[in-house]
């Protein structure tokens, strides 16, 4: 959890660093590596809201790219924890509470929704997800390289589905979570997720509904 300590400080970590994927790396001495530090200690004043604003002089594109690659690996971290109380038995679909249930397309291997359970799922997602950012042409890491076209709109859909791996554990593993005393941190880091989306305006709010209550709750404390 070293990455995450410097990022919030108040908050202490538990579970030995686990992820459910690997971590992806944003290279070190890269323009990108030194917004993500500029986002670290930003965040470390605890003001989130002031934290996830475009830096003066800093391209909108690489400013998502990297919180995006952020908040991967905070996701893949926290899911890393709980993987083993989401199971085939445990959620046989991947649903954010009885109203919500997700089925998987990504518009190329598979085209055509299916069903299938959480875990099938969010290995589906964060495999989707973790492909998208190691496109070079997508998110490129080398300066002058530009961004293309349409950045902004797989950005978006990545954001997107991350959403439901917070909305799936906030429903179907938050007692999980408290048992593992690491709910200062899901919180902590939604918190930032859902400020930073609302910042850019990514994610449309009927996405956000099955946590729309928490996002409320979490919005009003900062008022």
């Amino acid at each position: 959890y070293s990455f995450l300590l410097g990022k919030y400080p108040e908050v202490e970590f538990s579970r030995s660093s686990k992820t459910f994927k690997p971590k992806k790396n944003i290279p070190e001495g890269s323009h990108q590596y030194e917004l993500l530090k500029h986002a670290e200690a930003t965040l470390g004043s605890g003001n989130l809201r002031q934290a996830v604003m475009l830096p003066e002089g800093e391209d909108l594109n690489e400013w998502i790219a990297v919180n995006t690659v952020d908040f991967f690996n905070q996701i893949n971290m926290l899911y890393g924890t709980i993987t083993e109380f989401c199971t085939e038995a445990s959620c046989p679909v991947m649903s954010a509470g009885p109203r919500y249930e997700y089925h998987w397309a990504d518009g190329t291997n598979i085209k055509k929704p299916i069903k299938c359970s959480a875990p099938k799922y969010i290995d589906y997602l964060m495999t989707w997800v973790q492909d998208q950012l190691d496109d070079e042409t997508l998110f490129p890491s080398k300066i002058g390289v530009p961004f293309p076209k349409n950045f902004m709109s797989v950005a978006k859909t990545i954001l997107k589905r991350l959403f439901r791996v917070y909305a799936h554990i906030y429903h179907q593993h938050f007692d999980s979570v408290m048992q593992l005393q690491e709910e200062a941190h899901l919180n902590t880091s939604f918190k930032h997720f859902i400020f930073f989306v609302q910042e850019f305006n990514l994610i449309d709010r009927r996405e956000l509904a099955p946590l729309q209550e928490l996002i409320e709750k979490l919005g009003s404390k900062d008022r």
